[in-house]
């Protein structure tokens, strides 16, 4: 494995993919949901973290997102299995249909 020389904020990932912060975050959230390594905790004071991923992080993200999207009762599972906040789920759904 390649030494990790960059991460991306998990803000800038979410416009990169073009998807909300708060699916990024819940489904970082738990750190198993990608390898290890692929989310990095970068510390911007004593007690202030921004999450950021690596290039690994991104491919197994974005995979795992295009796996779920295959179909829309797929998303309704990822969704119900990722997010555990409704409110989430619905302004991501709601996102969805407006593309």
């Amino acid at each position: 494995m390649a030494a990790v020389t960059h991460v991306y904020t998990l803000d800038y990932v979410a416009r990169m993919l073009g998807e909300t912060l708060d699916l990024l975050e819940a489904i970082v959230w738990n750190d198993d949901n990608l390898t290890y390594g692929a989310i990095v905790s970068v510390y911007t004071g004593q007690d202030e973290t921004i999450t950021a991923l690596t290039d690994d992080g991104i491919e197994e993200l974005t995979d795992m997102l295009a796996d779920a999207r295959r179909s829309s009762q797929d998303w309704n599972r990822f969704l119900e299995d990722f997010v555990s906040d409704q409110d989430i789920i619905a302004r991501v759904k709601e996102k969805d249909l407006r593309l």
